[in-house]
């Protein structure tokens, strides 16, 4: 069972280009919606949080105007927040055909393809941002998680070195994803040390990311330290009360220091959670490794009492 939690862009769909209206002085009246008006209204849609509504506006603009750039690549957006991978690519891909030189398209869609676990394509989407924009920390952060995806964690490294250079060190929570990613990239090539120090700099940028907790804990878990390992896996369900994986591994370490009673609760809820999550195979190993548990501790106990 994968024991690491990994942030897969979720903020960087924030950081995302998106069009607001300019500040554009008018005596003119104006009866007739234009393409524009439509754009405005899809883009007020989606701060709000309403993506389906959003496309509808978006599809009346490119109704208007079919080689409406701006309405391609924000409607592309849409698509990525309702996890519509394939109608995302295909409005960035339209976008960039419209405007080759669209670097908020090339990252969008390489987010896409990112998603769909297409990670040669989502490198090639991201170098072609870097070529277009060569500055933007946001193309070698996520060229990063996609080498990285592809277990090609030294190059995961760089990429996420050169991010890191080209955004401010002022505590961010930016900053706390690169460097939790960058972390979970020396732990897989065994650098614990390494990897320790970057949870440590991803926690002080923000105490409130449970992710961080999660994989130093499982940093401490791999180092032999089972205290350490508990402590920071208590760190995530203070923060994320309901995180199965956090109950299952800390249950694992709690037995591993001979906090019986205290495994087994912890294994019972992290088998709740993950039914009331629909995880049925998580569910069922868990059963089955709570049954094995207790099954020793009952057999220890009758060799005591012999």
């Amino acid at each position: 069972m994968a024991d690491l939690w990994q942030f897969f862009l979720s903020v960087f769909i924030a950081l995302l280009f998106i069009l607001t209206p300019s500040a554009q002085a008018s005596s003119l009246v104006i009866t007739q919606t234009t393409s524009r008006d439509f754009l405005y209204l899809g883009v007020e849609q989606m701060q709000r949080g309403n993506y389906q509504q959003a496309i509808e506006n978006f599809n009346q603009a490119i109704e208007i105007q079919r080689d409406f750039t701006g309405a391609y690549s924000d409607r592309c957006l849409a698509y990525l927040q309702l996890q519509d991978y394939p109608q995302a690519i295909a409005d960035c891909t339209q976008a960039i055909n419209l405007t080759p030189n669209n670097v908020e398209a090339y990252l969008s869609r390489g987010i896409a393809h990112y998603r769909q676990r297409n990670y040669l394509a989502a490198i090639a989407d991201n170098n072609q941002a870097i070529a277009l924009k060569p500055f933007d920390f946001r193309a070698y952060y996520n060229l990063g998680v996609a080498h990285a995806g592809l277990g090609n964690y030294l190059e995961a490294i760089v990429d996420y070195n050169r991010a890191l250079t080209q955004i401010s060190q002022t505590p961010n929570l930016v900053l706390t994803d690169i460097y939790n990613d960058r972390g979970l990239a020396h732990l897989k090539l065994h650098n614990l040390e390494t990897a320790m120090l970057d949870f440590n700099r991803a926690i002080r940028f923000n105490s409130q990311d449970y992710r961080a907790y999660f994989n130093r804990a499982c940093a401490y878990g791999r180092n032999g330290d089972d205290f350490g390992a508990v402590r920071d896996f208590s760190e995530v369900i203070k923060l994320n009360s309901k995180n199965a994986l956090a109950y299952l591994n800390r249950g694992l370490a709690q037995y591993r220091l001979g906090y019986y009673q205290s495994a087994i609760a912890d294994l019972h809820k992290a088998s709740e959670y993950f039914g009331n999550q629909g995880q049925q195979l998580a569910y069922e190993k868990t059963l089955d490794l709570l049954k094995s548990v207790q099954q020793q501790l009952q057999f220890v106990t009758e060799i005591a009492l012999l």
